[in-house]
């Protein structure tokens, strides 16, 4: 069964995604919509197959100093947020190129993104968790994941020191896959142009993606966060590739919920940088130990209980099972309405039960 998976996997592929770029969610989708292009058998295998062989044998290094190079590359640089299909695109070309030449596949990305550390005062926030962007990362076949540490001493380092100590002593490339409005070195001071000719001194090259093509690729990731503030989630996940989601662990709550009902997890977002989406109830699917549940989440600072904090509540729906201390992953699908304050505890129950028929219709409406 593992053969005719892998088999099954590497021949599917749908425009520019092969089927190893599919999430579980994703894939569970397809089965749901029952598309042409498959059977439910076929989706069976998927879904068997969904956290064994969607993940290639990709290395995480943290810092450039632990990076050993065993043989040349071709390095990509940048911060990817959101790993988005116009990042895709990119890195699928990257990938190509390199097992064409039968090069290593890198990218070189930084933590923190560097707005938070030159830009503070901007307080960004960011469409993935570093965690997210590994697993991401992990399913477009990347052999090397460089995770460097973001400071305002590193970005003093000027361009011809990033070129020669990072990318060619350090990094050991023989090749840089950019845009052709990249810019690096202290201030932002040298372009494309001066890479080319760098290439030439330390004898690499440069491949340099056309303005016509970043132009094609009309998403970015400022639009997928505009998107996300607008609960938008039908374009989001157009951008994305996937559904937006919520990592995070379940902890211990007040239990008004439960009384109600309508018991919830509250889930704990460590990372505070993460983009929340704005206050209110949406329509999510969750993840559970490889299971995905149906359900609704309440984002806001529970007015009705004179709340002065914002928590994260998902009710699963015809779910018994206690979650504390257990890891969700929580996929947003639409927003059904703003966050509200009720005059009773009677009212906000009533209106959980019109929120669930709400969303249990939706779910219905769509297959």
């Amino acid at each position: 069964m593992e053969e005719r998976g892998k088999v099954f996997l590497e021949s599917k592929s749908f425009g520019n995604r092969n089927f190893l770029c599919f999430s579980a969610l994703e894939i569970q989708v397809l089965a749901k919509n029952k598309q042409s292009y498959t059977t439910i058998n076929d989706i069976n295998v998927l879904l068997y197959f969904a956290n064994k062989v969607f993940f290639y044998p990709m290395n995480v290094v943290h810092g450039i100093e632990n990076y050993v190079f065993t043989s040349k590359s071709i390095l990509t640089i940048g911060t990817f947020d959101g790993v988005h299909l116009g990042h895709q695109k990119i890195i699928q070309k990257l990938v190509k190129k390199a097992r064409d030449q039968k090069l290593q596949a890198n990218l070189l990305t930084f933590f923190p993104h560097p707005r938070m550390v030159l830009q503070k005062e901007a307080s960004i926030r960011l469409i993935d968790t570093l965690a997210e962007k590994e697993q991401l990362l992990r399913k477009l076949g990347i052999d090397n994941l460089i995770i460097h540490p973001f400071t305002k001493e590193f970005s003093k380092l000027s361009a011809v020191e990033f070129t020669r100590d990072v990318l060619v002593n350090q990094l050991g490339i023989s090749s840089l896959f950019i845009g052709y409005d990249h810019r690096f070195g202290k201030n932002r001071e040298a372009t494309v142009e001066d890479l080319i000719s760098y290439g030439k001194t330390y004898n690499f090259q440069v491949t340099m993606i056309p303005a016509q093509d970043i132009a094609s690729i009309t998403v970015s990731s400022t639009k997928i966060r505009n998107a996300i503030g607008a609960s938008d989630f039908e374009k989001v996940q157009k951008f994305l590739g996937r559904p937006y989601e919520l990592n995070g662990k379940v902890t211990q709550g007040a239990g008004v919920g439960r009384t109600l009902g309508f018991p919830t997890a509250n889930l704990n977002v460590k990372e505070t940088y993460k983009l929340i989406p704005p206050r209110g109830v949406y329509l999510v699917q969750v993840q559970y130990k490889g299971k995905l549940h149906s359900g609704m989440m309440n984002i806001g600072n529970r007015p009705t209980l004179n709340g002065n904090h914002q928590t994260l509540e998902v009710h699963l729906f015809d779910f018994e099972q206690t979650l504390y201390d257990q890891k969700l992953q929580v996929f947003f699908l639409k927003k059904t309405r703003d966050e509200i304050k009720f005059n009773s505890l009677e009212e906000l129950k009533s209106q959980l039960k019109k929120d669930q028929e709400i969303c249990k219709r939706t779910l219905a409406e769509q297959g």
